[in-house]
């Protein structure tokens, strides 16, 4: 545990010591934290000493089912591929996540007609969702089955960011070359360039 670190309901002092301020609650005339975060001990002036709890946001950040999440493909094979999470929502992530997007989570339709290198390639930026919170490597399972999601950048071989012209091609504006991608239709809220 950080120093100032403090557990939900660990109690920090006395009510004699201090004044319970934001993030604790007062029992039995001891002061108590009501959340997990970091201890702020502050006192206005000569007035009384003021004890609150400041919720940690890098700890409280993780990905959860439901999520949307900004992830970058870093490499593929028949049956998945391997993600690093980048972005919960909008906010992007202190620490990588590992994800996984397995064949049967690329596409709602023609499931067993999915090719994984015909939907994502390594490098590519994808919105995908998160399925289930894994196994103890932190290993995300993730969904690309709704239109919303897929790949929203992609660069092609000659280095430059591809437009998508359908829901499964993308091609380069400089040499027009077409390549086969699960292209999402991107909310613009999404778009993380």
């Amino acid at each position: 545990k950080a120093p100032g670190h403090c557990a939900s309901g660990e109690r920090l002092c006395s009510v004699e010591e201090a004044t319970a301020g934001s993030g604790t609650y007062t029992r039995h005339g001891f002061i108590f934290s009501s959340l997990a975060g970091c201890l702020e001990k502050r006192s206005e002036g000569s007035g009384p000493l003021v004890v609150s709890v400041v919720r940690d946001a890098e700890a409280q950040l993780l990905p959860d089912v439901g999520d949307v999440v900004t992830c970058k493909i870093c490499g593929i094979n028949s049956r998945f591929a391997k993600v690093h999470i980048l972005y919960v929502g909008s906010t992007p992530l202190k620490s990588t996540f590992r994800g996984t997007i397995r064949r049967e989570d690329i596409r709602a339709t023609e499931k067993d007609k999915v090719e994984v290198y015909k939907s994502f390639r390594p490098g590519d930026i994808v919105l995908a969702k998160v399925i289930s919170l894994g196994d103890a490597q932190s290993n995300y399972l993730l969904s690309t089955a709704e239109n919303e999601l897929g790949v929203v950048v992609a660069r092609s071989e000659a280095g430059v960011q591809m437009v998508p012209i359908s829901w499964c091609e993308m091609q380069c504006p400089r040499t027009h070359t077409k390549d086969f991608r699960k292209v999402a239709r991107v909310q613009p809220q999404f778009l993380q360039t």
